[in-house]
């Protein structure tokens, strides 16, 4: 048996609560097995029956859902549904989600409009039918056209208006008509559309005799550039005829989108390879006015510099034709050797013919790889060469971070890398890594080059004298004469004697005794002695204490009041010893 109705299943619920708790189990196992045959799913669109409705909201009944979803009356009447808010009425809706932390069902009237409106407008491309709308407003490059069914809005170019150019379009407004969907988006939900279309097909005859002047080989010249679309690209023939040029068909080479290659407006040959005349379609294609030149793709040979022509700059590169048909993408990481974001419209126009060097060939995959950089000395190397690791050398603060400086060898143009932990040998790296700005020249030390990936690292530190060097001739449990800069609650900051370097006595390494480990015992600016506790030049590690001191100093007073002559062997050392000899000379 299955319930159909919510409130039946509700009340049933209900009335188990009180029954033993197998007889619940089996209802509930029971009641699970009946909704599991409703497929409801969230991002799905479901259609729910008004149950019920207040003032704010309208209440659906949905089968296979717990609870009932409720919508905002507001949002019905916005999208022109008022005459269906009546009980018993159906309403499609998008389940956003099955039970949120309310427990409440979450949907979307409006979303699920858009949705199936999107959906339309999807089967309406895809079967090349036109669609109703009206233009409802005027908008930089054309209009705004609003889809009759559902509402959605779409982009009529100006070319796009008329066969013929319009003065006034006052009369078009808002007037329901049909249109041509000529692009669409479905990643980012445009749709672009053509009154021009549908004002040609019309003229269906004459496109008829128009078509039968091509044939299959025939060349057109100058077919100018009209639009694109992920699958191909539409030219114009001589103002009576769009055609069609598929993506496979523009270039031998690989090509992810017409607009690597085209430029509206430009004006190529074209072969026709189909006339449709049925449908009333030319296609045509641009890579079979020449040969395949991957046929002889065996001439080229990799790591070889060949001469090549852009004929395309984007962004992130340039397109180069390294022969007719043959075209292949220069990377903007393949211009430069130490100019990683350089754009290629600062290096190059459209027509220089500039070397490269052909950096792979898969002739399955129909690429061709290609540098403009390799024809270049890599600076990396000739820095090696003439600086290598320990050479100093002179530079310029050209940008800085939180952390480092990016430092120019002029005579290279090169950026090498400074870490702000080889700034100095005193203070912290970042404090004095504020004391640098663009444009201060310093001279620094080479320190790590790797060729391979780029990459210099220097320091600045390392030509200065180390003032740790100042422990060198000293030694573990030898004294030095310390002035105190600064106390605290964990013990003294202290400075060595012609040192620049200070150092940290800890509080446990004031003294011997506890209650005498007391920082505040000292103030600034006093002389102490001390002992070197830790030495250890290689990791830069000293530790100093004053208990050391202490302990040795001890030691030392032990032993020197211990020695023979201090006291030890005083005739008292010995008096238990005379008073048995005594006790033996009496007997």
């Amino acid at each position: 048996m299955f319930y159909k109705n919510r409130q039946e299943i509700n009340l049933l619920m209900e009335i188990y609560k009180d029954l033993s708790n197998t007889a619940s189990k089996e209802f509930e196992k029971l009641l699970n097995s009946q909704l599991s045959k409703v497929n409801i799913e969230e991002g799905k669109i479901i259609d729910g029956k008004i149950n019920k409705i207040t003032d704010k909201f309208v209440f659906l009944l949905v089968e296979g859902l717990k609870s009932e979803p409720v919508l905002d009356i507001n949002e019905l009447k916005s999208m022109g549904l008022s005459d269906k808010i009546k009980v018993g009425e159906t309403i499609s809706v998008l389940l956003e989600k099955i039970e949120d932390k309310n427990g409440e069902v979450l949907v979307s009237a409006l979303k699920a409009q858009k949705i199936k409106g999107w959906n339309k407008l999807v089967e309406a491309y895809e079967k090349s039918e036109p669609i109703m709308g009206k233009i409802t407003s005027k908008c930089k490059g054309g209009c705004i056209v609003e889809h009759i069914d559902t509402g959605s809005l779409m982009f009529l170019p100006g070319s796009q208006i008329s066969d013929k150019p319009l003065k006034d379009i006052s009369h078009l407004m808002n007037e329901p008509q049909k249109f041509a969907l000529i692009k669409l988006d479905k990643l980012r939900g445009n749709a672009c559309v053509s009154r021009r279309e549908i004002i040609s097909s019309f003229k269906k005859e004459d496109k008829a005799k128009i078509i039968e002047k091509y044939k299959i080989g025939d060349i057109i010249k100058d077919a100018e550039v009209k639009g694109y679309s992920s699958f191909g690209c539409f030219f114009n023939v001589n103002n009576e005829l769009d055609v069609l040029v598929h993506l496979q068909e523009i270039s031998y080479s690989r090509v992810n989108h017409p607009d690597e290659v085209f430029n509206i407006g430009e004006k190529h040959d074209l072969k026709v390879i189909s006339v449709d005349k049925e449908k009333l379609q030319v296609g045509c294609s641009v890579k079979q006015l020449s040969p395949d030149p991957f046929e002889h793709i065996e001439n080229y040979q990799l790591n070889k510099t060949y001469k090549a022509k852009v004929v395309k700059i984007m962004d992130f590169g340039a397109f180069c034709e390294l022969e007719p048909g043959l075209t292949t993408l220069l990377h903007s990481s393949e211009l430069s050797w130490t100019k990683k974001n350089i754009s290629s419209k600062k290096m190059f126009k459209v027509g220089d013919e500039i070397d490269c060097v052909i950096t792979e060939i898969d002739k399955e995959k129909r690429r061709v790889a290609i540098s403009y950089r390799l024809t270049k000395e890599n600076p990396f190397e000739t820095f090696e060469k003439k600086h290598p690791v320990g050479s100093i050398i002179e530079g310029e603060v050209v940008n800085k971070n939180e952390y480092s400086l990016f430092v120019n060898a002029k005579d290279l143009d090169i950026d090498a890398f400074l870490h702000c932990n080889d700034l100095t040998y005193l203070n912290n790296g970042e404090e004095e890594l504020t004391k640098y700005k663009k444009g201060d020249k310093i001279k620094v030390k080479v320190l790590e080059i790797k060729t391979s990936e780029q990459k210099i690292r220097v320091g600045l530190k390392q030509t200065l004298t180390d003032p740790f060097d100042w422990f060198k001739d000293k030694k573990v449990n030898q004294t030095i004469t310390v002035k105190i800069i600064s106390t605290d609650n964990k013990g003294l900051i202290v400075r060595p004697e012609s040192c620049e370097m200070d150092f940290q006595i800890k509080k446990s390494q004031i003294a011997i005794n506890t209650a005498d480990a007391r920082p505040s015992r000292f103030t600034g600016g006093e002389r102490i002695d001390c002992a070197i506790a830790e030495l250890d030049l290689d990791k830069r590690k000293v530790t100093l204490s004053i208990k050391l001191l202490e302990e040795i100093e001890k030691k030392e007073a032990l032993e020197k009041y211990g020695a023979e002559g201090s006291g030890k062997n005083l005739p008292f050392s010995s008096l238990s010893e005379d008073l048995k000899k005594k006790d033996k000379d009496k007997e």
